[in-house]
């Protein structure tokens, strides 16, 4: 059984991923994820606040890494277009998460508790990349508003993605931001 807490911990999120697409979200307790990982419960309220957290660990990171990457891109790139460039900067680490997060997704798609999270999460990451457009000398409304859009486009390209990662984030990322100028 996992003894590190980083091997602990993945074996939870596995256990967690593995329970609820055979049980389902709401039908698995804790316990039962602990049980399947081989640690107690107690371990995994240690590495996790509730279940759910089992699915979306990673969020603080992805966040700042995202964050980080929009305060350093070049300066004369507008506030699209450094989105855009902190969107192109985690493909390696999306491109990781792939087997975890295709799954991932579609126990989301069968659990309102789930996309109820995942909307929590996203209007987190939203506001942090504002502020980090904020940070590069744009007004807080625009700010909020090129977050959104941006959001709207990293989020549509990473379904597309999802579904057809042959051409890579980037190409997903293209198509998006020009459907979304053909709608403009």
């Amino acid at each position: 059984m996992p003894r590190s807490g980083e091997q602990a911990r993945r074996r939870l999120q596995q256990a967690a991923l593995e329970l609820f697409g055979e049980r389902g979200y709401e039908a698995t307790t804790t316990a039962e994820i602990a049980a399947r990982a081989g640690v107690t419960e107690r371990t995994f309220f240690r590495h996790f606040a509730d279940k759910r957290e089992a699915l979306f660990d990673g969020e603080e990171t992805f966040r700042a890494v995202l964050s980080d990457a929009v305060i350093a891109a070049p300066a004369d790139l507008g506030p699209i277009e450094a989105l855009l460039a902190a969107f192109r900067s985690v493909e390696p680490l999306l491109r990781a998460n792939l087997p975890f997060t295709a799954p991932r997704q579609a126990l989301i798609a069968r659990s309102p508790a789930l996309q109820e999270r995942v909307l929590t999460k996203t209007a987190v990451l939203t506001d942090a990349l504002a502020d980090a457009l904020t940070r590069r000398g744009l007004e807080r409304g625009a700010a909020m508003l090129a977050a959104q859009v941006g959001m709207a486009v990293f989020s549509h390209a990473t379904r597309a993605w999802f579904g057809d990662p042959a051409p890579g984030l980037e190409a997903h990322l293209e198509r998006a931001l020009n459907d979304l100028r053909a709608l403009s």
